[in-house]
């Protein structure tokens, strides 16, 4: 079976300013001094030096997320495409309460997040089902070609929260909240027997 540690990338600027990130990568979207401390906070309490790999998003801040956990880890690292962040299309880079206040119809009324019917009125945006059908891809073909590995993950909220609604598939997907920066939740993949397990999901606790 193959383990994937899987750790949200830490805050941004844009994450601060309640900003819709999706795939920009423009400096709004680096990590601001909250989000390079918690990086380094994880690093200090979480020692991924037991682990094979380290694969991570190619945008910037998950990058240097992963490039802070790695220090004195060693970990060869590669990039796949696969783990980006959902693409909210026009909406990206928007403001998150204004796009509330204009479109409360496609959002969440407690999570104050998109529902997935936001693609109706957001041009070119990713569907949560995209988004779910290539991280699956992604757990599957990295466990098959790397079985009884423990790799680290270093992706974007909605990307943790679209593997884990690909694992559990619940009929609700608001069901489940996007996990905090620098959360780690952890899948289990069996490419054996085409098995998938949530271990435990957004865990900020010592490790």
């Amino acid at each position: 079976m193959t383990t994937f540690y899987v750790v949200r990338h830490g805050q941004t600027t844009a994450n601060a300013q309640n900003l819709k990130q999706g795939t920009i990568n423009t400096a709004i979207t680096h990590l601001n001094p909250i989000g390079q401390q918690q990086a380094q906070d994880l690093h200090d309490t979480f020692d991924i030096s037991f682990a094979d790999r380290l694969i991570c998003s190619p945008l910037d801040r998950t990058q240097a997320t992963a490039a802070i956990l790695n220090q004195g880890r060693g970990l060869p690292i590669s990039l796949d495409e696969r783990l980006l962040e959902i693409s909210y299309g026009q909406w990206d880079g928007q403001d998150n309460t204004r796009l509330l206040a204009a479109y409360p119809q496609y959002f969440d009324p407690l999570l104050q997040d998109v529902l997935p019917s936001y693609v109706e009125v957001a041009t070119d945006g990713e569907s949560f089902a995209q988004v779910q059908q290539r991280v699956q891809a992604f757990l599957t073909t990295t466990a098959q070609a790397h079985p009884d590995e423990r790799i680290i993950v270093v992706t974007h909220g909605f990307t943790v929260k679209a593997m884990v609604l690909a694992v559990l598939k619940p009929s609700d997907p608001m069901s489940l909240p996007e996990p905090a920066n620098t959360s780690v939740t952890k899948i289990v993949v069996d490419a054996i027997h085409s098995r998938q397990y949530l271990a435990y999901y957004n865990r900020l606790t010592q490790f």
